[in-house]
């Protein structure tokens, strides 16, 4: 098989085409394993829903087309008819499932600080990520994102919900894990993230950070709020 890099491989497929080459472990960018995109077409219906989504879509589309794709993620463009009768297009990236995971041990709370190359800056936040690929156990997700990053194992993980991250532009669903028990162990971290750097903050310090702009990162932000309401919620089993 040719490079990825090949333009031609990589631009313009409709999103029910042959599935993208994934690098396999280890092997760079010029070996590749095939995989399918968990696409719009493809998403289990059994999943849970807002209580919302059950209304009548008032955008529909008419023809979609894929313009781009890597390993990391695709994006498509829509043709799209409005309830109002008006036509349009919608850029949508997808990507796989994600997790991010709050690891607290007693007052104190576990970050990692990395330089993220969109802003061009480096930044404080929880550990997160995902692994290219369709997920069907999202505690193993965390777990494994949680070892690579910060080197910790986790004696309870606990499930606090899932959510969507930048839905106007971009599919991706993140899930939310509260981590204590925790011990450290080796980190295992992936190639590109070579400059991740770990540490332990007291958690009056982690939300001051949050109030005075050190930390930015909206999936953070939303974790950490989503953790305080099931932490008020549940006053007696809450470890932390």
């Amino acid at each position: 098989m040719s490079q990825i890099t090949n333009a031609e491989q990589i631009r313009v497929r409709h999103r029910r085409s042959l599935p993208f080459p994934k690098p396999l472990p280890g092997r760079g960018l010029d070996h590749y394993e095939t995989r399918a995109w968990q696409t719009m077409a493809v998403t289990p219906d059994d999943l849970p829903q807002s209580p919302l989504s059950s209304a009548r879509p008032s955008i529909t589309a008419v023809a979609s087309r894929e313009v781009y794709r890597n390993p990391w993620m695709r994006l498509r463009e829509d043709e799209i008819l409005r309830s109002n009768g008006k036509k349009g297009i919608y850029g949508v990236v997808e990507k796989d499932e994600a997790a991010i995971i709050l690891p607290i041990e007693g007052d104190r709370i576990w970050l990692v600080e990395q330089f993220r190359y969109t802003i061009q800056e480096r930044a404080a936040e929880l550990p997160q990520g995902g692994w290219e690929m369709a997920v069907e156990n999202p505690e193993e997700l965390a777990r494994g994102e949680l070892k690579e990053e910060t080197g910790l194992h986790a004696e309870s993980m606990v499930y606090l919900g899932w959510m969507w991250i930048a839905y106007g532009f971009t599919r991706q669903k993140q899930h939310v894990f509260l981590a204590t028990g925790l011990s450290q162990r080796d980190k295992d971290p992936d190639e590109e993230e070579h400059d991740i750097e770990v540490r332990s903050v007291p958690i009056a310090e982690f939300e001051q950070m949050m109030l005075d702009g050190a930390v930015r990162d909206g999936c953070t932000l939303a974790a950490w709020g989503l953790y305080l309401m099931w932490k008020a919620r549940h006053p007696v089993s809450s470890p932390v």
